[in-house]
């Protein structure tokens, strides 16, 4: 979907959210962006790509995804289809394609509530609440506590932000 007609459709829920936890709106768009490649790919109305880590009560799906780690022996709870070596910025890392467990929603709307939730709950993103007013200043703190495990996803959020401005 392309971006104006992206924000057009989810904006109320990034405000209705902003309105609630304080985290930017902008920000709040640009990660469901991100994560869902404009909409395009939200299955079960994920937009933020939020684990399910019990994968037991009927709230979760089983997706192929990708992740890296610098372990060669991460991931053990989930299925590996494959694991390559790769090098990032002269440091070696392993490319995992693996399915695992996300959450599913019945409508957008509770997956925004719930990815702010998450980060609110999550000791982990205490310092990205501290500034999250702030999309960028936000972005760099949720990079800071391992958010997401892609590279270049600090860059590829700047970039987000910025397009979703325009549009806001």
């Amino acid at each position: 979907m392309k971006p104006q007609i992206f924000v057009n459709q989810f904006k109320r829920f990034a405000l209705l959210t902003e309105e609630k936890t304080g985290i930017s709106a902008v920000a709040i768009l640009a990660q469901a962006a991100l994560e869902s490649g404009w909409g395009e790919k939200a299955p079960g109305n994920m937009f933020f790509g939020i684990k399910d880590t019990d994968g037991i009560n009927g709230n979760e799906q089983l997706i192929l995804t990708t992740e890296y780690s610098r372990r060669a022996d991460d991931f053990k709870k989930n299925k590996i289809v494959s694991v390559t070596p790769v090098m990032i910025k002269g440091i070696k890392f392993f490319k995992y394609k693996l399915y695992a467990y996300f959450r599913k929603y019945e409508t957008p709307e509770e997956s925004f509530t719930d990815h702010a939730e998450f980060l609110i709950k999550n000791r982990r993103y205490f310092k990205a609440m501290l500034v999250a007013a702030d999309p960028y200043k936000f972005t760099d703190e949720l990079v800071k506590a391992g958010y997401a495990t892609g590279q270049g996803y600090k860059n590829l959020m700047y970039s987000l932000i910025k397009t979703i401005q325009r549009y806001m």
